[in-house]
C-alpha cells in the first residue's frame, strides 16, 4: 500500500472517531468565534449540527453561513504536540426547516447517536439543525504528511509539498 493509499484509508475513518467538532464562525461585524458542537455526518460528508438559537455560533451562522470545522486528536493521543492529526473543512451552512422529512430523519440520527437528550432538545423551539456542506479541506497526519482534499465527493487527497 502506498503512502497516499494509507493516508486515504486513514482519512475515510478519521471523522468516525469523534462525537463533536470544533466550529469557527464569524459575526456580521467580522468578529470570529470558536466553539464546539456534537454532530452527525452523512455519506456525502455533509455535517449536521443541532444547536441552540441562543448560541453565538448559531447567531453568526444565520448572518454568515461560512463555517470552518475541525476534527483534532486529543492531546493525550499525540506523540508530538506540534503535529496532532487533524482534519478541517471549509463549509457552507444551510438551515434545515423544522418538522420536514429531512429534519425528522436527521433528528433520528442524533437520537441514535446521542440518546435521550435529543428528545429534550427536540421540544425546545430555539434549537436548529444546520447542514454544513464542505467545499474543500485539509488532512494533516503529521510533519510532512499534509493533504489538500478535493474532488466532487471530497475523496481525493493531494500531498502538499514545499514546492
Amino acid at each position: 500500500m502506498t503512502h497516499i493509499d494509507q493516508a486515504q484509508a486513514e482519512y475515510e475513518i478519521f471523522p468516525q472517531e469523534f462525537k463533536s467538532i470544533i466550529i469557527s464562525t464569524v459575526s456580521q461585524a467580522g468578529i470570529p468565534n470558536a466553539s464546539y458542537t456534537p454532530f452527525v455526518m452523512d455519506d456525502a460528508k455533509n455535517i449536521y449540527i443541532y444547536v441552540s438559537g441562543l448560541a453565538i455560533h448559531t447567531q453568526n451562522i444565520l448572518v454568515n453561513p461560512g463555517v470552518s470545522v475541525l476534527f483534532i486528536d486529543d492531546e493525550s493521543k499525540s506523540d508530538q504536540i506540534f503535529a496532532r492529526r487533524r482534519l478541517s473543512f471549509d463549509c457552507t451552512a444551510t438551515l434545515i426547516e423544522r418538522e420536514t422529512e429531512a429534519w425528522n430523519q436527521i433528528v433520528s440520527q442524533f437520537q441514535e447517536r446521542f440518546g435521550g437528550i435529543i428528545q429534550v432538545l427536540r421540544d425546545l423551539p430555539d434549537f436548529r439543525i444546520f447542514r454544513l456542506t464542505p467545499s474543500a479541506g485539509r488532512f494533516i497526519i503529521g510533519f510532512g504528511t499534509a493533504y489538500q482534499i478535493s474532488g466532487e465527493q471530497l475523496d481525493k487527497l493531494i500531498h502538499i509539498t514545499g514546492n
